[in-house]
């Protein structure tokens, strides 16, 4: 050693990649990872038995993808699930699929078999990346243990910057326990080619402006990009500035409050009458934040066919995608409405007002309120009198996830989460979980038919085993709901496997209260229209997780309905 040299020595700990990957978790400031353990990912669990993070052990690996995401759906952070090679990550697919449609930031971390097995068809081999490539935003096969810092930090900015989505990270088994020097966790990431935050130029942000000037019919159409881009406060400025109404997606309910008189409530295939006269027979339709999906315009040449179409969305990919617009922006959406409600230009639209209140008043969201059966609207109206509107609304899919967005006020964002793009039966219950994890001190009800419920069945033994607070209301019909409303209206009432009731016994089936019961989960059901607000409120105040079994007739179609390829003219009311 030559004279006056010091020999450098690393202070740095080696530790295993497993232990890196949990580390960098913490820096994220993960508190909660939705986690099933095998094989291929028992490294990770090892690892976490010494961290700070609470696991929570779901009955299914796709009770935990949809839990992950119902954590980020109601507080616009990102989720994190987990799960280990093969079926434990195909488990996953579905939660990550629904995360895709809907834009929901979500990282899902994947054991995988140890690199060197890779392609030999090896017991729980599953090419992940390339099952989820189609419906992630970006994933990554992680082949080196010192890779992992930088790939878990741009996982999480990918994930929840732009348009969220989610991204997985396979990691093989050989590098979570490949012992090598944690590097910093990075406190900045710049990916090449990436802008995840395009502003409209101040000509462009003119042109809206100018358009809203020569308006006389306007009429703004809000999707989910408005609550991503968490700008619920600016579109509502901008509504009640400019006096325009207001009609929301399905993902886009609670951005703009549904108790102020602009409000449409939301339009589309079940959506209200009058939001879809006004989107279709507006002069202006400002699309904010919306991709056009079908069950919104129908046939696309009819929907706002002689409106000028002003599409704002930052995701460059969805301008002129669907429906083409008269001016399309690639901009962030809050930063675009700041701008326009810097000006004034408020017009009164006395016709247009006029003629938007004829059409509430002849088309209200209705149902027979006399009848001595207990109907599923008036149930979904009964939780919301009794809560008093105060609480995150979890619906699975099918009939009850239409009721429930119809006849329950909304008045903030993330306070009903719905699976909107993939329309998963099974989403309801977990997400519930995922939402009542991520707020302990707001109340959430899960509604969910009694088909969709035994799809995610099993998470009653998460509620029970980690004290999950979740209210859960069944809407039993003993029918798949709205697949047999298709039936009446297409099929001629021909049922092709859609009823749920078995006839060799004498009551519903099955007994979701004695199920309940046997994980320790108080229940109750309901037969009568006397007995639905006492048992509403009993629901509401027995301290812990309840489900409540609500037997409803199936009778009732879900109204108003534009039939699939048909335009808001076609609308069936009765």
């Amino acid at each position: 050693m030559n004279a006056g040299k010091t020999l450098e020595v690393s202070c740095k700990k080696k530790i295993k990649g497993a232990e890196i990957v949990i580390r960098c978790l913490e820096k994220e400031g993960i508190k909660v990872i939705f986690a099933y353990p095998g094989g291929a990912s028992m490294e990770f669990h090892q690892a976490l038995c010494d961290s700070s993070i609470e696991v929570i052990l779901p009955r299914h690996e796709q009770g935990g993808a949809f839990a992950a995401g119902g954590y980020a759906r109601s507080t616009g952070n990102v989720g994190v699930c987990m799960a280990t090679s093969g079926p434990g990550a195909t488990n996953l697919i579905s939660g990550i699929a629904d995360a895709y449609m809907d834009s929901v930031p979500l990282v899902a971390i994947t054991g995988q078999i140890p690199t060197k097995l890779i392609g030999k068809s090896a017991f729980q081999e599953v090419d992940v990346i390339g099952v989820t490539r189609p419906i992630v935003k970006h994933s990554y096969l992680v082949v080196d243990a010192k890779d992992l810092p930088r790939i878990i930090k741009e996982a999480f900015y990918i994930a929840q910057t732009g348009r969220p989505g989610p991204v997985v990270v396979d990691v093989p088994k050989d590098v979570q326990q490949q012992v090598v020097e944690m590097s910093d966790y990075p406190k900045k990431v710049k990916i090449r080619g990436y802008n995840p935050y395009p502003l409209a130029s101040d000509e462009e942000i003119e042109l809206i402006h100018k358009s809203i000037v020569e308006c006389k019919k306007p009429c703004i159409y809000a999707g989910g990009g408005i609550i991503s881009a968490n700008a619920s406060k600016e579109l509502t400025e901008f509504a009640r500035k400019y006096n325009m109404p207001v009609a929301t997606t399905l993902m886009g309910i609670g951005a703009f409050p549904e108790d102020d008189p602009l409000s449409l409530k939301w339009l589309g295939m079940h959506g209200t009458v009058y939001a879809n006269k006004a989107a279709n027979e507006c002069d202006l339709l400002l699309a904010f934040g919306v991709r056009f999906d079908d069950r919104v315009t129908g046939p696309v040449s009819t929907f706002a066919a002689h409106a000028k179409i002003v599409h704002v969305d930052i995701d460059r990919s969805e301008i002129n995608k669907n429906k083409e617009a008269n001016i399309g922006i690639v901009s962030d959406i809050k930063y675009v409405l700041r701008k326009l409600n810097e000006w004034s230009v408020k017009n009164d639209y006395n016709d247009w007002f006029e003629s938007i209140k004829k059409w509430k008043k002849k088309f209200p969201l209705a149902y027979n309120k006399k009848s001595e059966k207990l109907l599923p609207q008036e149930a979904i109206e009964m939780i919301y009198r009794v809560s008093k509107g105060n609480a995150i609304i979890v619906p699975c899919v099918g009939q009850h996830q239409m009721w429930a967005a119809q006849y329950f006020t909304y008045t903030r964002p993330r306070q009903l989460l719905t699976s909107g793009g993939l329309g998963a039966m099974g989403f309801g219950f977990p997400t519930s979980i995922g939402a009542k994890v991520a707020n302990p001190d707001k109340t959430v009800i899960c509604i969910s038919g009694d088909g969709s419920f035994q799809m995610n069945i099993q998470e009653l033994g998460t509620v029970h085993a980690y004290e999950v607070d979740v209210k859960i209301v069944i809407m039993n019909n003993q029918h798949l709901g709205m697949v047999a409303q298709w039936e009446d209206r297409f099929y001629g009432s021909k049922r092709g496997n859609t009823v749920l009731a078995d006839k060799r016994v004498l009551r519903p089936y099955p007994d979701f209260v004695t199920i309940a019961k046997g994980y320790l989960i108080p229940g109750k059901e309901v037969y009568k229209k006397s007995e639905l607000e006492d048992a509403v409120r009993e629901m509401l105040e027995t301290p812990g997780s309840f489900l409540l079994d609500v037997h409803i007739e199936y009778q009732e179609h879900v109204l108003p309905m534009i039939p699939p390829g048909k335009s808001y003219k076609d609308t069936i009311i009765e």
